[in-house]
């Protein structure tokens, strides 16, 4: 086989990039994960705001039920707002530890509510009309970290936000252990490229994936798993792989990027009523997986700051399908050991016909760059124009979250 084929024929199966090599994490130093929700969840039903009239009048078949009425029903967080009851056993206990804040009416001020095009405007950050597909606001945010701050991206390609000039590793998880460059694969690619000026940049590359590798199979969870799986692989989704994602952000990286699907609810979102149906169960996992990420960090949680979004939330009004179209304003989660949580934070607006956004959708009052260059200022200390160079033309919203 020619070099350049049987090179790309590894790197497929490797499922990184060649990435430099940093020193371990120092323990302390601050931990960030983005997780991002494709295909836009339904944010009024997660965070219910079931002190509306409004909003059980614009969702008769798929509200969730007013907190008191039943084992289905919203589950009060404060005066005006609920949680959906899918998330009493996950995220609940974050709540109440003061762990988890959430932000409604946060968004873009992108309003082609189209997946593709708000997902990149979110991932590049970079606030202009004009688009490079080379410049996410991560890599950006590691060139002004410098130092030995790792990134990770647990997915099987290399987000945008992850694009830029600092090399970035990326691996789904999932496939970790499988299809990857055996012994004498990796022997036979180092001594092709030996002497050359990639020889580097090809033997870190392997250590990377070694040390994701190393990191799952010498946790006690990936232990028990392998043996009561008795050699099969473990079921796909976020819940499965979320302690693994957890271990390697706890002994081996800084930065990460989890990426979570099937949120487009167009049809049938719900049951007999909100509580019940298919975002109730994607829901009940990907609380789940968030738990169990937090179980898997164990003292590393409290150096931790998870947030949670999406590319835009959906119509306030239930379709004729049951379910929901693309809106505008969502709702993120902000969560971590050093959250200042149990609140709902950001500007809020009494929900009517007249505060909807063109009448449809939730408003966007708190801006995605706003809100994650002010956590990143918290987080690492930067300056105002470090925060400039990574998020242009924003202006930080400080909510305190840290």
């Amino acid at each position: 086989m020619q070099r350049r084929a049987f090179v790309r024929a590894a790197a497929a199966s490797l499922a990184l990039p060649m990435a430099r090599l940093w020193a371990a994490p120092v323990p302390g130093s601050p931990k960030f994960i983005l997780v991002f929700l494709r295909g836009a969840y339904d944010a009024a039903n997660v965070l219910i705001p079931y002190a509306s009239d409004f909003y059980y009048e614009a969702r008769p078949h798929i509200a969730v039920p007013r907190p008191g009425s039943g084992d289905d029903a919203a589950v009060a967080l404060d005066a005006d707002w609920a949680l959906h009851p899918a998330l009493r056993g996950s995220l609940l206990p974050l709540w109440q530890a003061g762990q988890l804040a959430f932000v409604p009416f946060a968004g873009t001020r992108d309003l082609s509510r189209s997946h593709f095009e708000t997902q990149d405007h979110i991932e590049l950050g970079q606030g202009s009309t004009a688009r490079d597909y080379n410049d996410g606001f991560l890599n950006r945010l590691l060139l002004q970290l410098h130092g030995d701050v790792r990134p990770m991206a647990f997915s099987a390609q290399l987000p945008l936000s992850l694009r830029g000039p600092r090399r970035v590793p990326n691996m789904a998880v999932a496939q970790a252990g499988r299809g990857a460059v055996g012994p004498r694969q990796q022997a036979l690619l180092e001594t092709m490229w030996s002497d050359t000026a990639q020889e580097g940049s090809v033997r870190e590359g392997f250590a990377v994936q070694a040390t994701v590798r190393r990191d799952m199979h010498a946790s006690a969870w990936s232990q028990e798993m392998r043996a009561a799986s008795r050699g099969a692989v473990a079921p796909e989704g976020f819940v499965g792989e979320a302690a693994r994602i957890g271990t390697l952000m706890r002994d081996s990286f800084d930065i990460g990027f989890v990426d979570v699907g099937g949120w487009d609810t167009h049809v049938f979102e719900a049951g007999a009523n909100g509580s019940q149906g298919q975002l109730a169960t994607k829901l009940r996992s990907l609380g789940d997986g968030l738990a169990t990420l937090r179980q898997a960090l164990g003292p590393a949680w409290r150096d931790t700051t998870v947030v949670v979004l999406s590319e835009f939330g959906r119509t306030f009004r239930e379709n004729g399908n049951r379910g929901t179209d693309h809106g505008h304003g969502s709702v993120y989660w902000v969560l971590g050991g050093g959250v200042r949580g149990g609140r709902i934070v950001g500007e809020q607006v009494a929900l009517s016909p007249a505060t909807l956004n063109q009448n449809r959708d939730y408003p966007v009052l708190s801006n995605d760059r706003d809100l994650l260059g002010a956590l990143f200022g918290r987080l690492w200390g930067l300056r105002a124009q470090q925060l400039q160079s990574v998020f242009p033309d924003s202006r930080p919203l400080d909510l305190r979250l840290l």
